[in-house]
């Protein structure tokens, strides 16, 4: 089968399925915490239950303004191209040699080919690269965790409420995630996050080090204060599902995060991700152990 038909459908297999409906010592998180050390009362704690759905793919929203995350060089009716993958190696958030390594990617990808990640390779997707690989998400609370279930490949995280990074964390996929209420919106700090054999923050093949820092923070938006987000979304990204109609009753989910990798980044950088209200529906989606094939490789 001819290779650029091959990831066409690839492509459009991903569309039709994403629109079916310690006793240890410790140290302080590098982010605030409820004030005066105490527990945010849960009379005032955000409900963020029911299923997230992102719109588009490769996900990422990137600011209008400051260090943000990449962007795709290779557009199609004026959106990124998801059939190549090209990211802007140019972006001064990169040092040289994580620039290099995503030029290399976007080379690969202008030649019609692909190259493995963690989603074709059904490897955990670790912080960030789960956000832009999300075919819909839940954030499950309760009194002394949250879990965060994605529904590609069934990949679970869990956050610690009110606790602290151990002080030396043992490397894992999703890392060392502590959270606490600010308000309205709730914080997830996490690092410790493993480099494996696929390890990106994005698409487009952006490498990380173990120095690799995230902090997410969501919350609930009315439709207006969202419009912003879904309009960065809407001239960046290829849709997969249509959209909700303007509601103002509506509300809508966005997380902020930030990425911060002094083995890769030159700054801290920061995106967004903006969420509608999903179906009933959890499908189910198994990704095979161990796939030996991607796009532009040989079955």
């Amino acid at each position: 089968m001819n290779l650029q038909r091959r990831d066409f459908l690839l492509v459009m297999t991903l569309v039709v399925a994403a629109m079916t409906p310690a006793s240890a010592q410790t140290v302080a998180p590098t982010v605030g915490r409820p004030a005066h050390g105490g527990t945010q009362g849960t009379e005032s704690v955000p409900d963020f239950s029911g299923i997230w759905l992102h719109p588009s793919l490769p996900g990422f929203e990137p600011l209008s303004s400051g260090p943000t995350s990449l962007v795709n060089r290779s557009r199609r009716n004026g959106v990124s191209d998801v059939l190549q993958l090209v990211g802007d190696y140019a972006n001064p958030i990169l040092k040289p040699e994580a620039a290099e390594v995503v030029k290399k990617h976007g080379e690969i990808s202008l030649r019609g080919m692909g190259y493995p990640t963690p989603r074709n390779q059904c490897w955990p997707g670790g912080v960030p690269f789960v956000f832009a690989s999300d075919d819909g998400m839940q954030l499950l609370q309760q009194p002394d965790k949250v879990f965060m279930l994605h529904i590609y490949d069934h990949q679970v995280r869990q956050a610690r409420l009110n606790q602290s990074h151990p002080t030396q964390v043992n490397p894992s996929w999703y890392g060392d995630s502590v959270a606490h209420y600010e308000g309205d919106t709730l914080v997830i700090d996490t690092v410790g996050i493993k480099v494996g054999p696929f390890a990106m923050v994005d698409w487009y093949g952006t490498p990380h080090t173990p120095a690799l820092h995230v902090v997410e923070r969501y919350r609930l938006l009315n439709y207006e204060a969202a419009k912003e987000g879904l309009q960065r979304d809407a001239k960046e990204n290829f849709r997969i599902r249509r959209p909700l109609p303007e509601d103002r009753d509506q509300k809508y989910l966005q997380l902020q995060f930030t990425v911060e990798d002094e083995g890769a980044f030159t700054a801290p950088w920061t995106a967004t991700m903006t969420f509608s209200r999903g179906g009933a529906d959890w499908p189910e989606i198994v990704c095979a152990e161990n796939i030996q094939w991607y796009p532009g490789r040989s079955a």
